[in-house]
């Protein structure tokens, strides 16, 4: 049987959050992560891992109050569900995500959704598995697709229009970002340090309040870099791969 905890705003500080497990150049960011999940628990923000060493966890909140570009009507949004190394192809993660599911329903809420791609992109789930608990497209930007699970139909989420832009007025290299993950708060220090040191101008815009968050001309706000004006990932980049991405 496994057993699994959700952090509460008493017991976080003791215990770790899967991401960045150990490694001292991400502790500011699993600190500034720690914080941001605080101050969103009383929102309805549930953070539910196996009580074990390893990334085994899901993430998920209402979606009025959930810091994604995404408009709708209790809903629930599952920002990650992430199961790795050894844990994997023991039903973990099908636990966990039926325990959204089942937590989403108690709550009266209309449905849960989450975002996934046609096809596999780094940091976002597995389409085929959501699919077989009976989530389907409800919108879609490119290959990005915003898939739901509806108990409700009267009410389906959306991505706002500001996310479909996926383009600023600006071509200096942009960087968007939140405390959301705990890898960003390093790398973007990093970037800072690399483009003063070789005179290449990067904009920084942090996500910082949920309006914000709201607000962001693409799907993504925990990383998104864009390029003379366009949208080209979602990748965490540090200084070795901000150089190769420009050579």
């Amino acid at each position: 049987m496994n057993e699994y905890i959700n952090l509460t705003v008493d017991s976080i500080d003791k215990e770790h959050i899967c991401c960045a497990i150990g490694d001292p150049k991400h502790q500011k960011g699993v600190d500034n992560k720690k914080e941001w999940i605080k101050g969103k628990i009383n929102e309805g923000h549930v953070f539910r891992k196996l009580n074990a060493r390893g990334k085994i966890f899901i993430e998920y909140e209402p979606i009025e109050t959930a810091w994604v570009p995404i408009i709708g009507e209790k809903y629930e949004y599952i920002y990650c569900l992430w199961v790795a190394g050894s844990f994997k192809g023991k039903g973990i993660a099908k636990e966990l995500l039926e325990y959204s599911i089942n937590d989403s329903k108690q709550k009266g809420m209309n449905g849960i959704c989450t975002l996934t791609s046609k096809k596999k992109k780094p940091f976002l789930g597995e389409k085929k598995f959501f699919e077989h608990y009976g989530f389907k497209v409800v919108d879609s930007i490119g290959d990005y697709e915003l898939l739901a699970l509806q108990f409700n139909r009267n009410d389906t989420p959306k991505f706002s229009d500001n996310a479909k832009k996926m383009k600023i007025d600006d071509d200096k290299f942009t960087i968007y970002y939140s405390p959301e993950c705990p890898y960003v708060e390093h790398e973007i220090e990093e970037l800072t340090e690399y483009s003063k040191t070789n005179n290449i101008e990067i904009n920084f815009i942090k996500i910082d309040s949920l309006e914000k968050a709201k607000n962001v001309p693409c799907i993504f706000n925990n990383w998104a870099n864009f390029y003379k004006g366009e949208f080209i990932s979602n990748t965490i980049l540090n200084a070795n791969s901000f150089k190769k991405l420009l050579t």
